[in-house]
């Protein structure tokens, strides 16, 4: 099965070839998910891949701890992209960017595959009262991108369900960012919001 994919999607698996190869993956991830068995074969690799992944973001992709992310439901080309930005040194973390490095481009697909088709789930809040204020900042700043129940878009990572705290931290790293550091749209975002915001928008996000 492993070689049939290869064969049929004309797979390079040399490991790390992240500059040459971003753009042709991107083209065969597309081919996969619009193919059902292509789709259901990548899966099943991805399955077999996520062992270590699973230790921290679960085997079903929904965090086994606060601090770190869901990767359940983000949308393939978004989680493949992450790799990338690990591999090529765009993101960096202690055990992520060595672990994107080891991967050959046929496992960041598959991995990226199968977390794509598990089902996030959403989280009770801590805070209702802040939930409901996170809700009125959300849609006034997050959903052009995000989108109206913070599915994310391609690029546009999924927020839904999203543990609060791995949100909190993030958006504080967003907002001491200059200008400059990075082209994400989000320096500007959060230097328009408190961190008092930040609090409410991760209560809310984390019950969608």
């Amino acid at each position: 099965m492993k070689k049939h994919l290869v064969l049929a999607l004309g797979l390079m698996v040399s490991p790390i070839a992240f500059a040459q190869s971003a753009y042709d993956a991107l083209e065969r991830v597309k081919t996969i998910m619009d193919d059902d068995q292509l789709r259901q074969e990548s899966y099943e690799s991805g399955h077999e891949r996520i062992r270590f992944c699973g230790y921290c973001h679960g085997e079903d992709g929904n965090s086994v701890r606060d601090y770190i992310p869901n990767l359940a439901d983000q949308h393939p080309l978004y989680l493949f992209n992450q790799f990338e930005k690990f591999g090529d040194g765009r993101r960096d973390h202690y055990v992520m960017t060595k672990l994107a490095q080891t991967l050959s481009l046929e496992e960041r697909i598959d991995i990226a595959v199968y977390y794509s088709q598990q089902e996030a789930k959403s989280r009770t809040p801590d805070s209702p009262s802040l939930a409901a204020e996170g809700e009125v900042i959300f849609k006034r700043y997050c959903t052009a991108c995000h989108g109206e129940e913070g599915g994310g878009f391609k690029d546009m990572p999924r927020l839904a369900g999203q543990p609060a705290e791995y949100l909190e931290s993030r958006l504080v790293r967003f907002k001491k960012m200059e200008p400059g550091d990075d082209t994400t749209p989000m320096i500007g975002i959060t230097d328009a919001l408190s961190e008092e915001d930040f609090e409410r928008l991760a209560e809310y996000l984390q019950t969608l």
